[in-house]
């Protein structure tokens, strides 16, 4: 029995006794049009092959500009972190001048990590046609409130020996599985940022002047 089926049951049931005498209307029980993940991902490799078939047809001829930008928000030192018409959150704890309202810096970064490895998981598996009834990635790392301090000069001030774990549940055999992960940490875009050296510019530009510093 669906869960909407028995939603539906259960609302019949009330309905029929209520014992005012007057029917109550029954709850929308649409199903859900995609349940579950196995399902999901016949819907993820059908837009994965046709992205693959405007790629082809009309090829991309430069990179995409990724951009971020972050306000911190007067008074309270929020960081409102904007992109695209999205909007994320970043805020300090209590015990640092913060109000909680949102995860620190480093801890958005380990959920980056764990949101793309998510994704990539879920469209390679799509591609590789191995079926998955349940995903979850959990990142974890270390950051040291004593690094930069005398004694602890050596510990990095960011977050290090990060380690991630993939629970999967899949009727596929290990193999499958190994491929899998293995086709994961080839192309996922964050954990390879990560795991390779990378070169940062940056300027710092005076409000109300051309002037940089």
């Amino acid at each position: 029995m669906t869960a909407t089926t028995t939603a539906a049951r259960k609302n019949t049931t009330a309905a029929a006794g209520n014992d005012t005498g007057e029917s109550e209307p029954l709850l929308d029980t649409a199903p859900d049009p995609q349940p579950g993940l196995r399902a999901y991902l016949e819907v993820k490799r059908a837009a994965l092959l046709a992205k693959r078939e405007a790629q082809r047809t009309a090829p991309p001829t430069e990179p995409n500009r990724l951009r971020a930008r972050t306000t911190a928000e007067e008074r309270s030192g929020v960081r409102r972190i904007r992109i695209r018409r999205h909007q994320i959150i970043s805020d300090s704890p209590l015990d640092f001048a913060g109000y909680d309202l949102g995860p620190a810096s480093p801890e958005i970064q380990l959920g980056v990590l764990s949101s793309c490895l998510t994704h990539i998981f879920l469209i390679q598996a799509a591609d590789l046609r191995i079926p998955l009834d349940s995903l979850e990635v959990e990142v974890q790392a270390d950051q040291d409130p004593r690094a930069g301090q005398p004694g602890f000069e050596q510990v990095p001030i960011y977050p290090h020996n990060i380690s991630y774990t993939v629970h999967v549940t899949s009727p596929a055999d290990k193999e499958r599985i190994r491929e899998l992960h293995e086709t994961v940490e080839r192309k996922c875009p964050i954990y390879n940022l990560l795991i390779n050296p990378q070169s940062i510019t940056g300027r710092v530009v005076l409000t109300g002047s051309p002037e940089e510093i």
